[in-house]
Formats: C-alpha cells, structure tokens, sequence
C-alpha cells in the first residue's frame, strides 16, 4: 500500500511541477490597421520571411504569434501583456509606431521577458534590469548622417516639421545635437499628428524662416504631407529625411514632390548597389530572395528588414541561450536576454550589430548610407 501512495505521489508531482514548453514561442505585435499601418504591414511581412528562413533552432521548433495594435498604444500594451501571461512567449518582438514599442517595452521590463523593438524607443524602461534592446538606427545617428550630407551640400539653415509624438521627438533632438555640433542651425520645430490631413499652417512657419533645407521628420505615407505643401509653395530647396520615409506608400503619395529627397537609411535599400565587399550585400539579397518567396513580390522598404534583423539577432543568442535552459521557462528568458546584451558582430541587413547591458541599441555609422529618390526609386548617394 505504502509503495503504491509513493507511486501515485511521484506521478502527481510530475504532473504538478512546471514543465518546459517544447518549442520556442515569439510574440510579435504590428500596426496591421491604423495610422501606422503603413509601416506595420511591411514589418508583419518581415517577420514573415523572416520565419520561413528560420523556423528551427539547434533542433527546438519556433512557434510565431502575431498580433494587430492599430497603432494604439493601450492595444499594444493589452497585446504585450496577452502574449506573456496567456501565450508564455519567450521573447516580445514589436512594433510599428514609437509611441507603441516604448508602451510594449514597459511590459516586458515589468513581467521580465526579453524584448527586441523593430522601431526607436529612445531610451531604456526604468527598471533594474535590463530587458529591451533596440535593432533601428537611434534617431541621432540617423540625424547625424543626414547632417553630414547638408553640410557637404553646402546647406546650413534647416527648417524642421515632423509629427508631435516621440518619433518627432527624437528626430528634432537628433538634430539639435547636430547643430550643438557646429554642422547645422535649427530655424524650426513645426509639428503635426499622424492623423492629420494638412500641414499648410505648419508649412508657412517653416517657409516664414526662409530656410536653405527642410529636414522632414515624419514616416510612411504621413511623411509625405510635408513635401506635397512644400512643393504646392514652389520651394527650390534640398529636402532631407531618414529611413522612416523609405517606404512605397510614401513615394506613391509624395510624387514628384518627394523627387530628389536624401534620406539616411540602411544598406539593405539599395542592397544591389553596394560594393561586393560590403558587409550587407549578402545577407540583404537573400533577405530579399526569401522575402520575394514568401510574399510573391518584392521588397522596397527598410520596415520589413528591420523585422528580419530582430528575427536574426533573436536566433543568434537563442542558440547559445539553449546551451543552459529550456524555453518556456524562467531560466530561459533570462538566459535569452543575456544572450542578446552579449551579441558581437552579427551582419544583418541593415547593420553589425554589438549589444552590451545599459545601451538599447547596437549598430554604429557602418549601419548608414544616405540615398536620394530618383525616378520614383532609392539610389545610392555614396
């Protein structure tokens, strides 16, 4: 009797311990509607590819979950939370807009569950320990690199409108810390919602300054707004923006208002283009390669490829993650997180990255080229 109670109570404690899922899950959340929709349905389709060009880890099968947050904060938030305590995700990947990403990082700081952002989160989340990093360019670099091509342009009064939330916010003190440089004097700081449908009241101030160049610190399809009334007032001057702009909606809706705009953005965008001995060039065409077969048609953003560089960095320390830990666990995560601050030389598309703990982002000035629209396409700028 004696030995059949201590069977039946070793079975009941293996059935009660917590057991280790037995694949690794990834939560990743995008704007699929909303404002920044323009911008989250090329990173949904990153992520897409970049799913079909790795779907197993040293053996552990990956399990992808989506979700939309209409590009509302409080939706990613709720999303954020879904993911952790309902799906017991391993990892966050997300999402479209700043406002969102910087909502979804508390989230993941709060429940401790390593987080990788696809859009600029400026700084990290208070908290003791470090959860998130941050794969885009920091908006001062992108500023930087753009600075550095005004001043060889030979263009030193800018005029700035870009959108009144924290994307805004981190282009126009990316390039107040330009002009704190020395390279470039700020004339403006107009700014607009995402949901706005006219900037002309905005546009006249700007123009009021007569400025040599307007630097343009919006994204997507709104980007445009900026350009089309600049154009409709017959200004001549250089335009200028980051890689928040490289996207289809934005060239279809600017038109010829947005012909000649320099922006800064990563190699993966004129990925043809580039040197043979570019650390890029490989690794960019065959995120192209996968993304035309998962998709049927090509890629003509820098959203998407941000998408796929997380999707890189998260296999990366996954595999080396795996070595100590179990997914579905604890031990897992933080074995993850740690994995991902450890990062050294990893190539993606659009940067080497390099990760330490206290930094939430990882790339350097190798991880820029500046391009100009020409014809409706990005052409080199080198």
């Amino acid at each position: 009797m004696r030995k059949t109670l201590s069977l039946l109570a070793l079975v009941a404690g293996v059935f009660a311990a917590p057991a280790a899922q037995a694949e690794i899950i990834i939560g990743f959340v995008t704007s699929l509607s909303g404002n920044g929709s323009s911008i989250g349905i090329p990173y949904g389709r990153g992520i897409n590819a970049a799913y079909e060009y790795k779907k197993t880890i040293n053996g552990e099968t990956i399990r992808l979950i989506q979700l939309d947050d209409g590009s509302d904060p409080s939706a990613a938030t709720r999303n954020a939370r879904k993911l952790v305590e309902e799906e017991k995700v391993d990892l966050l990947i997300g999402t479209a807009t700043a406002p969102s990403t910087i909502a979804m990082a508390a989230v993941a700081s709060e429940l401790k569950v390593p987080m990788i952002a696809v859009s600029p989160i400026g700084k990290l989340p208070e908290s003791p320990e470090q959860w998130v990093v941050s794969v885009p360019q920091p908006a001062s670099l992108l500023v930087k690199i753009v600075a550095d091509r005004m001043k060889r342009d030979g263009v030193k009064n800018i005029g700035y409108i870009g959108f009144s939330d924290a994307w805004g916010d981190l282009v126009y003190n990316g390039a107040k810390a330009a002009e704190a440089a020395g390279d470039i004097k700020m004339q403006t700081n107009e700014r607009y919602a995402r949901t706005d449908t006219s900037v002309t009241a905005q546009i006249l101030k700007v123009l009021a300054a007569r400025p040599d160049a307007v630097l343009d610190g919006g994204s997507g399809t709104q980007g445009a707004l900026p350009l089309l009334s600049l154009s409709e007032r017959g200004f001549k001057g250089n335009t200028y923006g980051t890689v928040a702009l490289v996207n289809p909606d934005f060239v279809n809706v600017g038109g010829k208002a947005a012909e000649g705009i320099q922006v800064s953005a990563g190699p993966v965008i004129v990925a043809e283009q580039l040197p043979d001995e570019h650390f890029a060039k490989k690794i960019a065409l065959d995120f192209r390669a996968i993304y035309q077969k998962t998709h049927n048609i090509p890629t003509t953003d820098g959203f998407s490829a941000y998408s796929f560089d997380a999707w890189l960095i998260f296999a990366n320390a996954a595999e080396r993650a795996l070595k100590t830990a179990k997914p579905g666990t604890a031990e897992f995560r933080t074995a993850l997180r740690d994995a991902i601050l450890s990062t050294k030389e990893l190539p993606g598309v659009h940067a080497v990255y390099n990760f330490k703990p206290g930094a939430v982002t990882g790339v350097d000035e190798r991880s820029l080229v500046v391009v100009r629209l020409t014809g409706g396409a990005w052409k080199y700028a080198p």
